[in-house]
């Protein structure tokens, strides 16, 4: 039975135990008894636009997963999902995030972590993958961690690797999404690394940095992630913008040659 086609009672369920969350804990801090909830959990109620849109606000269930419940309730969807293209302010504010954060790499993935926009430092590094990992769409994590991407230019592989995983694994447990099931699958079935090389991180450092091999040198970068704040459309609930920055003086003055280089190429071409 896919999501759609189950009851609105064992949505409720399911993402209450989910959450791990009681009927208690969920029925208090909804404002709505716990008979009542066992009720609706039992099909034995059936819960109002405004009560289903209580529960999944308190169970935090996407946008997305939010449109199941009311179809299963036989009410129409609430969350209309349009393309990045189609969102107006939203989308400008996506493409001043990317632009204002040249030189630096920068890059809007959706849920999946598939590509939607990516400025021109970002393009640079994915220049030169193979047309199997350039989609469409583009998957920024295949891209990163398959063995013909950017993974062999990895100089923390096992690190980044562990990490990637772990990303992927609280995704999939806040989302349920069944493309991240799939995709944490073929990401851990990937050839882990023979021998980690990584050095360990020193006692100082606050993250753990992407370090990878380019022409102008290693670069170690940190990422920072923006999501919208009360998103009503399902496309603007999965954005994500993630913004690299560099992790020491040398990676800051290799991304800005890398960026004068491309601009005198470019300009030479014209």
């Amino acid at each position: 039975m896919t999501t759609t086609e189950q009851d609105v009672g064992s949505l409720v369920r399911r993402w209450r135990e989910r959450r791990r969350r009681s009927q208690l804990d969920v029925s208090i801090a909804a404002q709505v008894s716990t008979r009542h909830l066992s009720f609706i959990e039992t099909g034995r109620a059936t819960p109002s636009r405004a009560m289903i849109e209580r529960l999944c606000d308190e169970l935090d269930v996407p946008l997305r997963e939010r449109n199941a419940f009311y179809l299963a309730a036989g009410l129409a969807p609430v969350h209309r999902e349009r393309p990045l293209a189609d969102l107006g302010a939203a989308r400008a504010a996506v493409e001043a995030v990317l632009g204002g954060h040249e030189p630096n790499p920068a890059v809007a993935v959706n849920a999946r972590w598939d590509l939607l926009a990516a400025n021109r430092a970002m393009r640079r590094f994915l220049a030169g993958l193979p047309a199997a990992l350039t989609g469409p769409p583009l998957n920024m994590l295949r891209a990163t961690m398959h063995p013909d991407g950017l993974a062999p230019r990895l100089r923390n592989p096992a690190q980044w690797r562990a990490h990637t995983l772990r990303r992927v694994r609280r995704q999939l447990d806040r989302t349920a999404e069944p493309a991240l099931a799939a995709l944490l699958a073929e990401l851990e079935s990937y050839p882990a690394p023979q021998v980690s090389g990584d050095a360990p991180a020193p006692a100082g450092d606050i993250v753990t940095p992407m370090r990878l091999a380019t022409e102008a040198g290693e670069l170690s970068l940190l990422y920072a992630v923006t999501v919208f704040g009360s998103p009503r459309d399902v496309t603007l609930d999965e954005v994500a913008v993630e913004t690299f920055f560099p992790a020491d003086e040398a990676t800051r003055e290799a991304l800005r040659a890398l960026a004068r280089d491309a601009e005198r190429t470019g300009a030479a071409s014209r």
